[in-house]
């Protein structure tokens, strides 16, 4: 019924260009301000779970996520250490005969793939992790465990053996989804690529005061601006049954 009364409530339209109140003013690199605004100190307390836990910092793409994370992981103090993968080729899966030539090791550590983990894991003493494969959820047990990518991007199926789990001081907008958090900062140096993943973003956080945002261009200058995403054939799709219900409902 929810959907019913759709069609009555107040609406607001939106632009393509959505210009942000809450965006954070700096100057020289993006990714260290919105770092110093979310997180601040870490130095200092970077072992204090109460308070990660209720931040994040969002971002559209993976590749963000990791300047991010590897930005935040070298202000911390200790020393780090680096767990890397075993990565083979699941033999048959290939149209070539010699796999080991084509594909040497060294590629195929290079290989990344959204929802596995990387070849190199760097963690430090204190830092917050993402699980991405728990075998047991009961115990949460976390051992090294071999995975293979959904994605059809090589012409071969890749095994990597990796602990399942990755930093996240930063994640990608999609991986925030059912999280609320009391602060939010939302990077994007590319606009979002999916209709409501604007929204997802913003609406993590649970007071406005919670979000801070930084928009870049390609040259990492600040905007304060960014594009929506809106397929506005999803409109039509829900407006046409439900302008047909509302009739059946009034005779």
């Amino acid at each position: 019924m929810a959907q019913v009364y759709y069609s009555y409530s107040p609406s607001i339209p939106l632009s393509e260009r959505l210009i942000f109140q809450v965006k954070v003013s700096y100057s020289g690199d993006p990714i260290k301000a919105i770092a110093d605004e979310i997180y601040g100190d870490l130095h200092h307390n970077h072992g204090n779970i109460e308070s990660l836990r209720h931040k994040a910092i969002l971002t559209p793409l993976n590749e963000s996520v990791h300047k991010i994370n590897r930005e935040i992981m070298n202000r911390l103090p200790g020393n780090s250490r680096v767990y890397k993968s075993c990565d083979t080729i699941c033999k048959g899966s290939s149209t070539y005969g010699s796999d080991e030539i084509l594909y040497p090791p060294e590629y195929l550590n290079t290989l990344r793939f959204s929802g596995m983990p990387n070849h190199e894991l760097k963690l430090k003493e204190g830092v917050p992790i993402m699980l991405l494969c728990n075998l047991n959820p009961k115990k949460t047990y976390i051992p090294r465990i071999t995975m293979s990518p959904a994605d059809k991007l090589v012409p071969f199926v890749l095994k990597r053996k990796q602990f399942p789990v990755a930093v996240c001081y930063a994640m990608t907008i999609n991986k925030s989804q059912r999280q609320t958090v009391k602060s939010v900062g939302l990077y994007l140096p590319n606009p979002v690529f999916n209709h409501g993943q604007l929204y997802v973003a913003v609406s993590r956080v649970t007071s406005p005061l919670g979000l801070k945002i930084v928009c870049v261009d390609q040259d990492e200058a600040c905007t304060g601006y960014t594009k929506n995403i809106v397929y506005h054939e999803i409109d039509k799709w829900i407006l046409y049954p439900l302008g047909s219900l509302l009739f059946g409902l009034n005779r």
